[in-house]
């Protein structure tokens, strides 16, 4: 087996690159093969692809819950991994408790409270603090695991299809949640986001398209989402 490196290059350098990445499930699938994947620059980046083409496997690399065979992976900094349904990864009754779980423990409460006010404000659930989280609606809840991802200070997101459970409206806005995320003037976020909504292709700073286990070459959405419908 060769070890992943896992290293943090100078700021200047890619916000995400994946060289020769290979993973193969216990059952003998070869999820990922020599895969290769570099983010140009801080944006909304997006791949597409039928199930099973390893899009799901390699978020999962990428934030570290796997281990691949052979590969390397550079990130700098801080990343976070938003799942398609948030009742999978909120663990906490309250939005407030859910973000403090998130933050950094060691800086003083009244820092803490900024962050977390700060992330609710972000996301548009400012004063939700107390909320019960069963008390949200699918797209708040979706918004609060965002929440929590910039809570940690996370540079990069990485989202696997977290619009397929909800409705068009909570679609639409958690889409334009992160558009204005990645291209906030003050250090914009990184997102590398999973669909298979090719109108959501629209919104993305580049698009690849994810076969047997390889991403293909960047191109813009709107001329990938034409090819592929």
């Amino acid at each position: 087996m060769i070890p992943i490196s896992r290293s943090e290059p100078p700021r200047t350098a890619s916000p995400l690159a994946v060289r020769g990445l290979s993973y193969a499930w216990p059952n003998g699938h070869q999820a990922l093969r020599h895969c290769n994947l570099q983010l140009p620059r801080p944006g909304l980046w997006m791949l597409v692809g039928s199930n099973g083409s390893g899009k799901s496997t390699l978020l999962r690399l990428i934030a570290g819950l796997l281990e691949p065979q052979q590969g390397r992976i550079d990130h700098p900094g801080r990343c976070a991994l938003v799942f398609q349904n948030p009742d999978h990864q909120l663990l906490l009754p309250s939005c407030g408790s859910e973000l403090l779980l998130a933050i950094d423990p060691r800086p003083p409460q009244a820092e803490r409270e900024r962050r977390l006010q700060e992330a609710l404000n972000q996301v548009g659930l400012a004063g939700l603090a107390e909320r019960p989280i069963h008390g949200l609606s699918g797209g708040q809840k979706q918004r609060l695991a965002i929440a929590a991802a910039l809570a940690s200070e996370a540079e990069l997101l990485l989202l696997d299809e977290p619009t397929a459970l909800l409705d068009p409206d909570s679609q639409a806005e958690v889409l334009e949640l992160i558009v204005q995320l990645c291209r906030r003037p003050e250090r914009p976020l990184t997102a590398l986001w999973i669909t298979h909504r090719l109108e959501e292709l629209q919104q993305c700073d580049g698009a690849a398209l994810m076969q047997s286990g390889r991403v293909g070459s960047w191109q813009p959405g709107a001329a990938l989402a034409r090819q592929l419908a």
